[in-house]
């Protein structure tokens, strides 16, 4: 997912705990111990799960909030804090049953809080940018965001294990749905109703770590829940500081003072070489695509296909991921990545590589040979070398092909989402990783008229009546071609330029076992323990 309701730094330096400048950038602690050690690239977006939105963060916060459900190593749901449920016959009602859980203050989770949690994440004065996206498929939901109703109708507490959540329709990737932290199961008596989560004291969950103390640009340190139903971990702590270098990141690692780093592109092939760390190196394929976004509500002349067109076909993506990326990703000629069901088709229909063709688009589109064509801004993210890279060309071929002008600005992480949930980047490079294995979490989720994360202006009629149909049948090889339809409609109009399908590259120490992955990325670290 996984791009956050943004808490300024001024706030979260509220977060504070007691032990003020232990773990700052330089200072991470060395040798073998029961502490697990890996850097959060930037200062974490919020530390209030029902308003996360970016994957850094999520990494961050699954270690502290659980809800009913979340991922296993085969990348399906099951049971977190739920210990069992059952779907009615119609596909509408799904009733959990709660396993023996207590939060991280004591007390047994209950059935109620799962209903106040849900409510609370909904709530309009919480404002959560991500509530309807996950959770709008309750009945009830859409009018307790738009403060019509003061509780959620399709949320029953039938007794203290037992909760009930009903359906505006049938929704077969609903348990997807409800594994992103906006359904994180709270205690109303620790944490804020109708405001965001500001203070490690507020920062109360169910998952197997303890938030011990944040320090604002320098470090989280989490420490292990004892008494996690699923048993205490085996680590201690967790130790994230918090590194933008990737320079830095990798001479930490070298000197022995982090367990795991995740690289930039360019890093590989000489670790590759390295005979003390080539072994270290390990690769994931992730559902996760990186593109290019043209907002035709911010940038006028992208109103006009002719011109998304052409700028499209005048990327030369394949030496973007060749020459420039190591050759580590692979190309996106469609949108739904490998790994999700219909995702990586070879026959999917972006526009290639074709200078001729684009700059006959452009052409006809009014701006030969880019004469008249205003310049534009790419923005994308800070700390991020490989972004950064991919950006230059973007740049360097539309200048080249098209003879458009295009400016850089990076921008922090958090006032990029910030820009970006306001629906006002123009032209921007942003990454979609999946939130469930379902095609519709990329195409309507994403792009149609009513998705949540349709940040582009975007709206094709034809588009929005194929995912309509695809959305609520129940049997995946029925909805496979309609949503490969909607696909190709959406390449041909190309607001979405794609560009990578994400790989990602780790330095793990041997001595790290017991990590679980998904497709996701590692799952909670329940199962790790740091050897000798």
């Amino acid at each position: 997912m996984r791009v956050s309701a943004i808490l300024a730094v001024s706030l979260l330096t509220l977060l504070v705990g007691c032990q003020p400048g232990k773990f700052s950038e330089g200072q991470a602690s060395k040798g073998p111990s029961k502490a697990f050690r890996y850097p959060i690239v930037t200062n974490p977006t919020t530390m209030d799960p029902h308003l996360v939105q970016d994957g850094d963060t999520i990494d961050l916060l699954q270690q502290v909030y659980e809800g009913l459900v979340g991922w296993d190593e085969d990348s399906k749901p099951t049971g977190y804090l739920a210990e069992k449920w059952e779907v009615s016959p119609d596909g509408k009602t799904y009733t959990f049953t709660l396993r023996d859980a207590k939060f991280h203050n004591g007390r047994a989770v209950t059935a109620a809080d799962v209903k106040w949690s849900l409510e609370r994440t909904a709530n309009p004065k919480l404002a959560s940018p991500v509530a309807d996206a996950y959770l709008g498929d309750i009945l009830g939901v859409k009018e307790r965001i738009e403060g019509s109703a003061n509780e959620i109708s399709g949320v029953k507490v039938v007794d203290d294990k037992t909760v009930e959540i009903t359906l505006v329709k049938p929704t077969p990737y609903f348990l997807g749905k409800l594994t992103f932290l906006t359904a994180a199961v709270l205690p109303k008596e620790s944490v804020p109703a109708e405001t965001a989560i500001t203070q490690v004291s507020q920062m109360i969950g169910a998952g197997p770590f303890k938030v011990k103390t944040y320090l604002a640009q320098q470090s989280i340190i989490l420490e292990a829940n004892k008494d996690y139903h699923g048993g205490a971990p085996l680590l201690e702590s967790i130790e994230r500081p918090v590194i933008g270098d990737a320079v830095t990141r990798l001479n930490k690692y070298k000197n022995g003072e982090l367990d795991l780093v995740m690289l930039e592109r360019q890093d590989v092939a000489p670790l590759q070489k390295d005979e003390k760390f080539k072994n270290d190196l390990k690769l994931f394929q992730r559902p996760a695509i990186w593109y290019v976004g043209l907002n035709q509500n911010v940038i006028k002349e992208f109103k006009d296909k002719r011109v998304r067109q052409a700028v499209a076909k005048a990327i030369d993506k394949q030496r973007i991921v060749d020459e420039l990326l190591g050759g580590i990703n692979s190309v996106a000629n469609g949108i739904v990545p490998p790994g999700v069901p219909g995702g990586g088709r070879p026959e999917a229909a972006a526009h290639k590589y074709d200078v001729a063709s684009a700059k006959a688009l452009l052409g006809d589109a009014g701006y030969p040979g880019g004469i008249g064509f205003p310049a534009l801004t790419l923005t994308f993210r800070e700390d991020r070398p490989d972004i950064k890279l991919v950006a230059e060309a973007v740049a360097s071929d539309l200048k080249k092909n098209l003879g458009i002008d295009v400016k850089l600005q990076t921008m922090e992480w958090g006032a990029y989402l910030e820009k970006y949930n306001a629906k006002k980047q123009g032209f921007f490079h942003m990454r979609w990783a999946a939130d469930y294995l379902d095609p519709q979490n990329f195409l309507s989720h994403m792009l149609a008229t009513w998705g949540p994360e349709n940040k582009i202006g975007y709206s094709n009629a034809a588009f929005d009546e194929l995912c309509r149909q695809a959305d609520t049948l129940q049997d995946m090889d029925a909805r496979l071609p309609l949503y490969a339809q909607a696909e190709d409609l959406v390449l041909d109009d190309a607001v979405w330029i794609p560009i990578y399908f994400q790989r990602d590259a780790e330095l793990i120490r041997p001595q790290v076992a017991g990590l679980r992955e998904s497709l996701f990325g590692h799952l909670p670290h329940t199962k790790v323990s740091i050897g000798e």
